[in-house]
């Protein structure tokens, strides 16, 4: 009876751990502005761990590189791969844009997956993904958008405008419209699928037991990468084709 109560304890605290609330934030008053509190507090990790991965991979470099510094060489080139893959020639001075995407959007999802972000109790809301919350994607997603805008501006100056019109005037609606959509589809793009992967595992632990849900888990884990690779690849083509003309 006691083994029985002590299981049935531990499988409620694994479901309160795996809960998912929504609409509940930590609000902080910065500058007379309000921000989730626990989207900074979980953004300040992941940048955290990406600063402490960075001065690991530039504090001692080799020239026969050892096992730590080929794993930051291959995700360096992986990166450069997808760059050059969707802008061309001029992919260089996007590197450091698409890597920051890239690892940002990859370290959030993993920290989401395999953190735990809900053991620490916060007097509203939950600590999750950056990534988790819609306000970040909108961002990232802004920050593509800008950055869209300004290399077909710096590439082509005020004619970079002139793509609105091509192939005929008639298209002006349409072409703006598509500008306008491509950060909306990003944002949700990221979003959706990151909250649609929690929904499901707090589902699975609450219809089945724990055994089943876990390598739904680790799947997360592999789709979490596929999202930052599919935003990374993206941002990339869309800077692209403002460089290189209208399609």
């Amino acid at each position: 009876m006691n083994v029985l109560l002590c299981s049935i304890n531990t499988l409620k605290r694994l479901y309160d751990i795996s809960a998912v609330e929504v609409g509940q934030h930590l609000y902080w008053q910065i500058g007379g502005f309000q921000v989730h509190a626990q989207v900074l507090i979980t953004s300040w990790v992941v940048i955290a761990i990406l600063l402490v991965s960075a001065i690991i991979a530039v504090r001692n470099p080799q020239t026969i590189p050892t096992d730590g510094q080929n794993f930051f060489e291959y995700v360096l080139e992986f990166i450069r791969d997808v760059s050059k893959t969707q802008i061309g020639e001029e992919y260089g001075p996007w590197v450091p844009f698409i890597g920051t995407m890239f690892l940002f959007i990859f370290v959030s999802n993993w920290s989401g997956a395999l953190l735990p972000w809900k053991i620490i109790q916060l007097p509203q809301g939950e600590l999750a993904a950056p990534t988790n919350d819609i306000n970040t994607t909108v961002a990232l997603a802004l920050l593509t958008s800008v950055a869209y805008f300004y290399a077909g501006l710096s590439k082509k100056g005020l004619g970079y405008f002139g793509k609105y019109i091509q192939p005929t005037p008639i298209l002006l609606p349409i072409n703006i419209l598509e500008d306008f959509t491509k950060p909306l589809s990003l944002s949700f793009r990221l979003f959706g699928n990151i909250l649609a992967d929690e929904l499901v595992v707090v589902v699975l632990v609450s219809l089945v037991p724990l055994v089943v849900p876990i390598p739904v888990m680790f799947l997360g884990l592999f789709t979490s990468g596929i999202q930052a690779l599919i935003f990374a690849t993206l941002a990339a083509a869309y800077i692209g084709e403002s460089m290189e003309g209208h399609h």
